[in-house]
């Protein structure tokens, strides 16, 4: 296959490169640093602007996972524009070329996030539940996940990956909060009850994988595993994996004040099942998290 991937540098597109490529398709990196692409994606072809697609054979996916990292820094205006151009705008501009094809890509798999849901307290929420909406994270996913849907104009295939926190050896969640676990200095964030949906590096790649190649899969989808555990159980198992303790807690209040609205993605939490992935036939390699840490710091 041709596929044409955005965000093919980050963890996640690093991943699929490597994946795919043991199957011999052919991948195109839509990157800000197309120099880079050769090293971080070996095999694949940098491209700066979509103008250099042009007059090329036609593409037969489309993989959509551009975007600034969300928890990075404070939600400040300047933030905001970064994390909104990053996704909106850039889907806009991506959909917009993919219509002007002679030969549209018949299939749009298009990155969201499970802050599409905002914090959804102890509902169970699966694909079919309501957008947050109320906090700029949610907003966010839903401006990004109506962008990618107007590719169905042309005819293609659209869908939308809700990813939870992805679990990898040296990147992403688990990069930020080691240091201080294998210190002994874990700890829960605020009363640990928020529920904490994740998802293994492997089983991300496998069912971006398998929505790709089943042509009955269209629209949202939770990209997480079937087992979400409470903020609390998630430190308790990590400390416990490291066998190191975790006695701390970091009150709410502290994270208010030092992160802002943005904290919300600490103190907020989605109870998400992937539903429809299960409907689909969809199965993990790593359901349970005990296990899924343990492969994770192997590995490492």
């Amino acid at each position: 296959m041709r596929i044409l991937l955005t965000g093919g540098t980050g963890l996640i597109g690093q991943a699929l490169c490597q994946h795919w490529q043991q199957y011999g398709h052919e991948l195109w990196v839509w990157s800000r640093n197309p120099q880079q692409v050769p090293q971080l994606c070996p095999g694949a072809t940098g491209i700066a602007v979509l103008d250099e697609l042009n007059g090329s054979a036609p593409f037969d996916a489309v993989i959509n996972l551009a975007g600034a990292p969300i928890a990075n820094q404070r939600w400040t205006e300047a933030r905001r524009q970064l994390l909104w151009q990053s996704r909106v705008d850039l889907t806009r501009r991506l959909v917009d070329w993919m219509g002007r094809q002679a030969s549209v890509p018949p299939v749009l798999i298009s990155g969201s996030a499970v802050g599409w849901y905002g914090d959804g307290g102890e509902q169970q929420l699966t694909e079919a539940s309501a957008p947050g909406n109320k906090d700029f994270g949610s907003q966010l996913c839903v401006a990004w996940e109506q962008e990618a849907e107007q590719a169905r104009q042309w005819g293609a295939r659209v869908v939308l990956l809700r990813t939870a926190p992805v679990l990898a050896r040296n990147a992403g969640m688990l990069a930020r909060l080691l240091p201080s676990f294998r210190l002994g200095l874990g700890a829960r964030l605020g009363d640990g009850q928020q529920w904490m949906p994740w998802i293994h590096l492997e089983d991300q790649v496998a069912l971006i994988d398998y929505l790709l190649h089943n042509q009955s899969c269209e629209g949202p989808y939770n990209a997480c595993a079937p087992q979400p555990v409470r903020n609390a159980e998630f430190t308790r198992i990590l400390a416990q994996e490291l066998g190191k303790p975790a006695l701390f807690h970091a009150p709410a209040w502290v994270l208010r004040l030092a992160l802002g609205e943005m904290s919300v993605l600490l103190l907020g939490g989605q109870r998400l099942i992937p539903q429809r992935a299960q409907q689909a036939g969809f199965s993990w390699r790593h359901p349970e998290l005990s296990e899924a840490l343990r492969d994770v710091l192997n590995k490492a």
